[in-house]
């Protein structure tokens, strides 16, 4: 049986439809990891900084695909040793792909992924990376949402952009249009670093967010 989910790392979540979150911490700067699997297909987000840990997490069922959330290395160190153990195939959006050790395919927003017939949609956030995504993925007959956000939005703020005020912009935007302007509070959404929440939770603070330009 698994824990009961409380938003921190290790942690197991019935999405609806026989899809299942588990997500894990790993490597020096705590980077999650979250594997959705159905049972029989599984996709992992972020292959951070401990393949044996993630192959442990895949198990004998294996991975169909890896998603990289964006190019910083913490996010992906363990991505060859990973993609090459498991043979699955290695996404992540044309922008970031470059600094990848592997990429099989590229995503650009509106893209589709998809694990044992449950569909992932990408959305691109501009500013923490050139290529950050999202993946968004609704439970079954129109039940909640659930976000997946790399490092573009945390609990308390959107991703750090070194102080340049461009890509801060970019991201504030992007994350306010594509991300609160569309979906309701009751979202759940997953960060690259760090504990979930929802975006109703950080819906009050945008303003706060903006005005302090990170």
């Amino acid at each position: 049986m698994s824990t009961p989910y409380t938003g921190e790392a290790p942690g197991t979540r019935d999405l609806g439809g026989g899809l299942t979150l588990m997500k894990v911490s790993v490597g020096p700067m705590d980077n999650n990891a979250y594997l959705l699997s159905d049972g029989s297909e599984q996709l992992l987000i972020d292959a951070a900084n401990d393949a044996p840990e993630l192959l442990k997490l895949a198990g004998e069922v294996g991975l169909r695909t890896v998603v990289t959330t964006h190019r910083h290395r913490d996010h992906w160190f363990a991505l060859a040793e990973v993609v090459s153990a498991t043979g699955a195939e290695s996404l992540a959006h044309a922008a970031d792909a470059p600094e990848l050790p592997v990429v099989t395919g590229t995503l650009r927003d509106g893209d589709i992924v998809e694990v044992g017939g449950h569909r992932l949609e990408v959305i691109h956030v501009v500013g923490h990376t050139p290529g950050s995504i999202v993946l968004a993925y609704r439970e079954p007959d129109g039940g909640r949402y659930h976000l997946f956000t790399g490092d573009s939005l945390f609990p308390g703020g959107v991703g750090n952009t070194r102080g340049v005020k461009e890509d801060f912009d970019s991201l504030i935007g992007d994350v306010e249009h594509k991300i609160f302007g569309r979906f309701p509070d009751d979202t759940w959404f997953y960060p690259g670093h760090g504990r979930d929440s929802t975006l109703g939770a950080e819906r009050p603070h945008l303003g706060e967010w903006r005005e302090r330009g990170w």
